[in-house]
């Protein structure tokens, strides 16, 4: 099928053509007619998918054929979790947009307040918000949002582990009930679940590939790491294989990714860091000092695995496993976009075999372990019993556990529970973050 069977306007048809697409995705054919029809939606996709257009080209088709409402409020509102996804959206509203002549724009946290204030003045089309900046603007009175006709969700699974439930449905309350709302995420069960049923009305549903698919395109593998040296030596392994073009490698937090990134560099790598404690400039320059090829490998927190879309990156590496299974899917598909072909390589230390069993469960198959000749683990892998035995009884070698000064067990877990953490290894409580 090609996308002149959508009934998309002449000028979208246009741009899709300019920007090198022949043919519309399965979520593209299955959401985009659904949406011009303005059915309320719920979809899940994987990433690299072009989900992006599949609620872009609609909401822009809507726009140029129907007359607006007085006024200069935005009539689409793009809400996303972070600052690189609500930039990756802007840019498919540019290039998909561009023979039209609608306006768009976005706020977002970590830029400048005045030009914000300035374009939520004039008339606009198309405004893309993380929930954080919006909900800023929006107690000042700043925003008018009597004639918006879209919704759109995205990441929504993405905004309510970021903590933004309330904003989102702050937001909601203050929009026309009879506008449409369209909501795209990784997952459409749980509390995405519930949402949906709070600010949907009677949503066609679409799930093209559950979580529990594995990427096709992408060759997963793991290699166990005795300590943090044997994770240094595997990464500047792999680093030094001329397959590894341009490679994205995902730390757990902020001082790992700096620190990683500088130690790569003194290798002889080029190397950057990303993650939120960089302002809004920094970050963009670096995003597009890898989409020019003068960076090499991208050093990142999770801020980075929902929002980049760079094609050429040939392998993701996890140096940390995320806390979320959920966040896995998403870091290995910054690789084996568009068609490509891409390799995904996990590090798992002693603390991460409880992580790995989720990640696991969650795509329903054992990713492969591998070894590197000469950087074999001087451990066996433990069994999945030795795992539960120990969450459940502590260590070998029989005896009591002790909790603190008592003697009984306190809610959620202990000390041998992989999930409870302390705020100085990294796991502090989530805030909410634009």
């Amino acid at each position: 099928m090609s996308f002149e069977h959508l009934n998309l306007d002449a000028s979208l048809l246009r741009a899709i053509e300019s920007c090198g697409y022949t043919a519309p995705t399965e979520i593209q054919n299955k959401a985009i007619p659904l949406a011009i029809a303005g059915r309320d939606l719920m979809a899940s996709a994987q990433t690299g998918t072009g989900k992006t257009a599949a609620f872009v080209l609609p909401a822009l088709h809507r726009l140029i054929n129907n007359p607006a409402k007085p006024g200069h409020g935005p009539r689409v509102l793009v809400l996303t979790p972070t600052r690189e996804l609500a930039t990756q959206v802007s840019e498919a509203i540019r290039d998909l947009g561009k023979f039209s002549r609608l306006r768009s724009g976005s706020i977002v946290g970590g830029t400048p307040y005045p030009p914000q204030i300035k374009m939520l003045r004039a008339p606009l089309d198309i405004l893309v918000a993380t929930p954080g900046r919006l909900i800023d603007h929006f107690s000042q009175g700043r925003i008018d949002f009597s004639r918006l006709e879209v919704l759109v969700l995205d990441e929504a699974d993405r905004m309510l582990d970021m903590g933004f439930v309330d904003d989102v449905e702050r937001i909601a309350a203050a929009l026309p009930t009879d506008r449409q709302s369209l909501l795209f995420s990784a997952t459409l069960e749980g509390e995405v679940r519930k949402v949906s049923q709070r600010l949907l009305k009677d949503p066609e549903r679409i799930q093209i590939n559950g979580v529990k698919d594995n990427h096709a395109s992408i060759t997963q593998h793991l290699h166990q790491a005795d300590d943090l040296g044997h994770k240094h030596a595997l990464i500047e392994h792999h680093l030094g294989q001329a397959e590894v073009s341009q490679a994205v490698i995902f730390t757990a937090t902020k001082r790992a990714a700096d620190e990683l990134s500088r130690r790569l560099r003194e290798q002889g790598h080029r190397s950057a860091a990303l993650h939120g404690d960089m302002n809004q400039g920094a970050r963009r320059r670096t995003v597009d000092q890898m989409r020019r090829g003068q960076c090499r490998v991208l050093v990142a927190t999770d801020v980075a695995a929902r929002g980049i879309d760079i094609k050429g990156i040939s392998h993701v590496f996890n140096f940390d496993l995320p806390m979320s299974a959920e966040d896995y899917i998403h870091r290995i598909g910054r690789t084996g976009r568009g068609g490509a072909s891409g390799i995904a390589v996990s590090l798992v230390g002693p603390q991460d075999w409880g992580k790995l069993a989720q990640i696991e469960r969650l795509t329903g198959s054992p990713i492969v372990r591998q070894t590197v000749d000469g950087l074999e683990p001087r451990r066996p892998e433990p069994k999945p019993f030795d795992q539960r035995a120990k969450r459940r009884n502590g260590p070998p070698g029989g005896g009591k556990r002790r909790f603190g000064g008592g003697g009984s067990k306190p809610a959620g877990g202990g000390a041998g529970n992989p999930q409870i953490r302390s705020k100085r290894d990294g796991f502090a409580p989530k805030r909410r973050s634009a």
